[in-house]
């Protein structure tokens, strides 16, 4: 049982934390009772705003004596309602904690509190010629720790993998009150259960972390950028997996439809012109030390691109052109919130069956009256389904478009895939859990919950 933040739970919290950081004012509770996610508000009772991973240990020790819910918060720019206090109690809100402690040039490492901007960390590491590659779509504003709660992504999974290949150890606030390190700053671990691993994707369920060590890269010296355009949804994405069974591997490689890009130039005021027949558009981002060998490459994904019936091919080759194509993928998500009620889904696939799957969704779309504008990261078979209620009733909004959202996962699991590339979990999608994994696997999960968090205080209300 779950209990309120009473006067002398409040004057604990004051013992471990400065009062000025313990934030009451409803009109601050507001501004943290909601994410990204569509339209849901839940409130907390009191925001904590420590600096140090001790004052995250002290304030879960004294909520776990006295079951208080705990919701730890990153950057609220989540998608799938993993941030918001569904049951009060204290939000441990983490911008304070947001220094880049150390870049180790030697080892290709940093150390870095769960409060950083991911931008940030981008950035400094290009400084030094390094590259920290996971960089989704609100990396200007989202968090290092949120990403890691939610195993992130973006457009660059697809050649240099997600965030979980580069989370080498992480110090961990338990629950319980206890700080812990989960592995060791090694690229190799065979030492025991990899409790990083664990943690990362947990959505702040099993503790909060406190710092992470990241592995980092050389930095590629160039990049070039391809915009293809299709007559089809199905012919962009039958060219995805063409392109990687020719042997080339891009470090992107987006997809769009057509109306998400008409919202964009209009609602980002973007110069591109697109002609009548294109329908679907391919970015596609090579890159490498030799831009010699990219243009042999980009030759090579021509060939299959003209294969695979492709309209027209642009090549930017300059920091502008590619700013223009980029900001076309990067601002479709606001684009959309910013045009319709909207619902988005984030799917998961063998990038194989992405033809299959998107020509589904379209045709379960039309079964029950909704539109839906798709685009995503196809290289890795991530694709992000907004779902736009046009010219939806009311009432079928909300009693049968769960229906069609259950069809669109069925789809996508008897393809191979799951009901999450990135956007996690949370609250939104858990009543979906069963249609993947079996009573046995979703109790398994449950047992791991129990262990690290035995009164079910931190962040309670998601996943299950």
């Amino acid at each position: 049982m779950l209990n309120k933040i009473t006067p002398d739970i409040l004057q604990l919290f004051k013992q471990a934390i400065n009062e000025d950081r313990l934030v009451s004012d409803p009109a601050v509770l507001a501004d943290y009772a909601h994410d990204e996610t569509e339209d849901l508000h839940y409130s907390p009772d009191l925001i904590a705003l420590p600096e140090t991973a001790e004052e995250v240990a002290a304030l879960l020790k004294i909520c776990h004596e006295h079951s208080i819910p705990v919701t730890p918060r990153g950057a609220g720019t989540g998608l799938s309602g993993g941030s918001l206090a569904i049951y009060g109690g204290l939000m441990i809100a983490m911008q304070r904690m947001n220094k880049i402690i150390a870049i180790d040039e030697r080892n290709l490492q940093a150390t870095v509190e769960p409060g950083v901007v991911t931008e940030e960390l981008i950035n400094l590491a290009a400084t030094k010629d390094l590259l920290y590659p996971v960089d989704p779509a609100s990396k200007g504003s989202c968090f290092i720790g949120g990403n890691i709660s939610h195993g992130s992504g973006g457009p660059r999974v697809v050649k240099y993998g997600t965030i979980r290949e580069y989370v080498l150890n992480l110090q961990v606030a338990l629950p319980t009150g206890e700080l812990i390190w989960t592995g060791a700053n090694t690229l190799k671990y065979a030492s025991g259960y990899n409790l990083t691993q664990l943690f990362i994707g947990s959505e702040g369920t099993l503790g909060i972390i406190c710092k992470a060590v990241l592995k980092l890269i050389p930095k590629p010296k160039q990049d070039l950028l391809l915009f293809a355009s299709f007559a089809s949804n199905e012919e962009a994405c039958e060219a995805v997996g063409a392109i990687f069974r020719k042997g080339i591997i891009p470090s992107a490689v987006e997809f769009m439809e057509r109306k998400g890009v008409e919202w964009v130039i209009s609602y980002d005021q973007v110069q591109f012109n697109l002609l009548p027949e294109m329908e679907a558009f391919l970015l596609i981002e090579l890159d490498g030390n030799s831009l010699d060998e990219l243009m042999l490459q980009c030759e090579e994904v021509n060939e299959v691109l003209e294969e695979k019936n492709c309209l027209d091919v642009l090549l930017a080759d300059t920091a502008n052109q590619k700013e223009i194509l980029w900001r076309l993928r990067r601002t479709m998500p606001v684009s959309v919130k910013a045009n319709s009620i909207y619902k988005e889904e984030d799917t998961v696939v063998p990038r194989a069956t992405l033809p299959t799957l998107i020509k589904g969704i379209k045709a379960i779309g039309t079964r029950y009256g909704f539109e839906s504008i798709c685009y995503g990261h196809a290289g890795d078979g991530n694709l992000h389904v907004n779902i736009i209620k046009g010219e939806m009733t009311e009432h079928d909004w909300h009693h049968k478009l769960k229906e069609g959202i259950k069809e669109i996962f069925d789809l996508t699991i008897e393809l191979g895939g799951t009901i999450s590339g990135e956007h996690g979990i949370g609250l939104v999608q858990k009543e979906y859990m069963p249609l993947k994994y079996s009573t046995l696997h979703l109790d398994l999960m449950r047992g791991i919950k129990k262990v690290f968090d035995p009164k079910g205080i931190l962040n309670p209300g998601k996943i299950f």
